[in-house]
């Protein structure tokens, strides 16, 4: 017996992945129903070897339905998702809207899995941000074992992660470098993506980060550990699917780069690349279509009495997106629904 799961969403990037990912791991499905807004209705889209057509959001009756997955933005989750869970279906939002709530768990599950249970109190689970994602997930057995007190982070974000407008950018402003006559101005973002990074990622906040940098942080405190000092640097790359970060982590305990290097190796959801030699680590592009959170560049850091330096990298549409989504339905399903 498997579920009825809707997609809200379905035609962005990351609710096709969601659709995808849902395939491929062969999520007990009954009932599946793709889900977009009025303009994009019978939309195609495609779920394993089927093709399916969206219907219209703003006409659909989750009553009866068991979990709905949302790949839309803020303004659309407001309105439609409480109304998904006054209907009984549980909504898993990849939204930022719920993501700061203390009644709504924000959940990954690799790291704090037991949270799930509170998604009775609105019925509503959060997904992370896409930065945050991945790097709880390398954060959190390091700190089961050593205690972390400090974490500075570089990132280095694809432009998927501003969706496919950003895409269409980048890809448009490049062709453009060879083309003369047809450059591209930049529109998603604030300077020229192509050829270029750019220190900003989402809006300038009153004491000078952006909003993404304290999203690392305030979502790193609620997965991980309240007690955790966070400072983020948040830059936007010309790369399509991916994110890296340059993580730097101050430990409590003093814990050896040879440690860490196997606590790593034997948690889920990670895959440890990491050989001193040329090539010895992973790039974005290497990543694209996996479901793991890579580790490369583990060292010591010799200027802190116990800190570590690690290089880690994952396809932000699938553990920053899309895959994490899933996960979570698979863990409410083991934990709560017990059908599949």
């Amino acid at each position: 017996m498997g579920y009825r799961v809707a997609v809200v969403g379905a035609t962005g990037n990351v609710g096709r992945e969601m659709l995808n990912i849902l395939d491929e791991r062969q999520f007990p499905i009954d009932e599946i129903a793709v889900l977009a807004s009025r303009k994009s209705k019978g939309t195609e889209v495609g779920y394993g070897d089927r093709t399916l057509k969206t219907e219209d959001l703003d006409l659909f009756d989750f009553t009866g339905w068991d979990m709905a997955l949302f790949a839309v933005g803020s303004d659309a989750t407001k309105k439609y998702a409480p109304r998904a869970a006054k209907a009984g279906c549980v909504v898993i939002d990849n939204s930022s809207l719920y993501r700061y709530d203390p009644d709504v768990p924000l959940i990954v599950p690799e790291c704090n899995p037991d949270d799930v249970m509170m998604y009775s109190r609105k019925n509503i689970i959060a997904n992370p941000n896409c930065s945050t994602a991945q790097m709880v997930v390398a954060l959190k057995p390091l700190h089961d074992r050593a205690r972390i007190k400090r974490v500075v982070v570089s990132t280095y974000q694809s432009v998927s992660g501003s969706g496919k407008e950003a895409i269409n950018e980048l890809w448009n402003q490049t062709k453009g470098k060879y083309v003369p006559g047809q450059e591209v101005a930049a529109s998603v973002y604030p300077k020229e993506i192509a050829f270029n990074v750019i220190p900003h990622i989402d809006v300038f906040m009153e004491d000078g980060q952006t909003k993404e940098e304290w999203k690392m942080v305030a979502e790193t405190k609620k997965i991980i550990d309240k007690s955790i000092k966070v400072t983020a640097t948040c830059v936007r790359v010309p790369v399509f699917v991916g994110h890296s970060e340059a993580i730097n982590i101050e430990f409590e305990d003093f814990l050896d780069e040879a440690e860490a290097r196997e606590i790593l190796r034997e948690s889920p959801g990670i895959l440890v690349i990491d050989k001193r030699e040329d090539g010895g680590y992973i790039t974005p592009t290497e990543c694209v279509g996996d479901y793991a959170t890579y580790i490369s560049r583990i060292r010591q850091d010799p200027t802190l009495d116990s800190g570590i330096n690690l290089w880690c990298v994952s396809d932000n549409l699938r553990k920053g997106a899309a895959l994490n989504a899933v996960q979570i339905a698979e863990l409410l399903g083991r934990r709560v629904l017990k059908k599949g």
